[in-house]
């Protein structure tokens, strides 16, 4: 099939690259000429495994292709565009900014043919409601569109979109139109949906609530096991016990039961709000009322490192020096978007501590939005003289160091575990002073 994917983010590129791997003829499209620049020189702007791999074969096979402004031509013969724009917060607000959302079906609509034939497929995260006023922007054309939400964990994006356990359609009220969109994904999925990939058939506004619920309970069983160690720091247990322990429980499971110092990047802090902003608009905020807690004890453990640390430093704080491993809001990716990781070395940066904030993958972005904070993508030469040194992301880098090399190169050996991801007793007889978060 010809199909076109617009916008070439981490979403849209990624969709892209994987449909290509599919066999199908992809056109991606961005506003963002460098970006568009350096996708078509099999450059990716971002850190994902797999995904360059994935880029260079769909440019070299001739189905891939990316530009700033598609041609009536180019779009001709398409019979599905995929919407995969972002959808961030907005400035000031809880709500979710639809602003590229609104100019891409913009985009669809001065340029699309009025035939009947053609078939949307949004994929962005949208508040409750908006797949119903798109329909209704590209009711003039005669379009078909159905809801696809994306299911996609950074780091494992490649293999979330070719081997997903589920795809979701939000179909229209409308019998034919909703015939014509399923079909469509239908035959864009065909190797999925052979392999027995989930199917679920629903409405917009199901589809819709999909990605935002199921975002809202992942940000919940973090933010749980966060407030358990909040009160096993108040009372002498063991949280990483505690979640393992809970954890053997099937109703339960073990999956998002860590411990430390919070969620952050570009979907779970945003989603959350987005989603209580929604809810007050139409009138069912109680609802949600408690993902205004959710989101306030993920916070709360940011500054509980931060006080940890200070408390670390006792009143030498100022002129200290404090190593920070990690930028990314996660490992295996270089998205600082919300990182937890940067907020503490940001707020001990302003207490008047030199930070040194290492990372595999995230310095150029750190370079950029944080040029007063000093980098160092070598972990021995950012432990060089530290004061203390916060564990912050959890990369393999970081987890997999000999305490005992390590303390050669510190001014003390204090470490504060804001992931969990160390064995304290390894740590301890290596003669460092270790704190993990809710952990005795």
């Amino acid at each position: 099939m010809k199909i076109s994917v617009i916008g070439c983010g981490y979403l849209g590129a990624v969709h892209a690259a994987c449909m290509t791997h599919l066999g199908h003829e992809v056109l991606g499209v961005d506003v963002d000429a460098s970006k568009v620049a350096r996708l078509n020189q099999g450059l990716s702007p971002f850190h994902e495994p797999g995904f360059d791999t994935m880029l260079t074969a769909g440019l070299n096979s001739g189905r891939l292709r990316f530009t700033t402004s598609p041609s009536p031509a180019d779009l001709a013969g398409v019979e599905v565009h995929f919407l995969a724009v972002g959808t961030p917060q907005t400035p000031g607000r809880k709500a979710a900014d639809l602003s590229h959302l609104w100019r891409a079906v913009g985009m669809l609509c001065r340029t699309l043919p009025r035939d009947g034939a053609t078939v949307v497929a949004g994929k962005s995260t949208v508040p409750v409601g908006t797949a119903a006023a798109v329909e209704k922007r590209l009711a003039p054309l005669g379009a078909a569109l159905v809801w696809n939400p994306e299911f996609l964990r950074e780091g494992f994006a490649v293999a979330d979109t070719l081997n997903p356990d589920r795809i979701v359609y939000g179909l229209s009220a409308d019998p034919a139109r909703a015939d014509r969109g399923r079909a469509a994904l239908d035959a864009v999925y065909s190797q999925m949906l052979a392999a027995s990939v989930p199917r679920i058939l629903t409405d917009f506004a199901t589809a819709e609530l999909t990605k935002t619920a199921a975002n809202s309970f992942l940000a919940t069983k973090i933010s749980f096991i966060n407030a358990m160690a909040e009160i096993c720091e108040k009372t002498g247990g063991d949280v990483v016990t505690l979640a393992e322990a809970i954890g053997h429980d099937p109703r339960i499971g073990r999956r998002f039961l860590r411990a430390g110092v919070g969620f952050g990047g570009g979907c779970l802090p945003k989603d959350i709000r987005a989603f209580t902003a929604r809810a007050q608009e139409i009138g069912a905020g109680e609802s949600v009322r408690f993902l205004a807690e959710i989101d306030a004890i993920n916070l709360r453990r940011r500054r509980r490192v931060t006080e940890l640390a200070a408390s670390k430093l006792g009143r030498d704080v100022a002129g200290a020096r404090v190593t920070v491993l990690g930028a990314a809001f996660k490992p295996n990716s270089d998205d600082i978007r919300d990182s937890p990781a940067l907020d503490v070395a940001e707020r001990l940066a302003q207490m008047g501590a030199r930070v040194t904030v290492c990372d595999p993958r995230a310095l150029e972005a750190v370079g950029r939005h944080y040029p007063h904070l000093r980098t160092e993508p070598d972990p021995v030469r950012a432990l060089q003289g530290a004061d203390l040194v916060l564990l912050l992301t959890e990369w393999s880098d970081f987890v997999d160091l000999d305490p005992f090399a390590a303390a050669q190169h510190v001014a003390r050996p204090a470490i504060i575990d804001g992931r969990n991801a160390l064995d304290p007793t390894r740590w301890r007889n290596a003669g460092w002073s270790y704190t993990g978060l809710g952990r005795p």
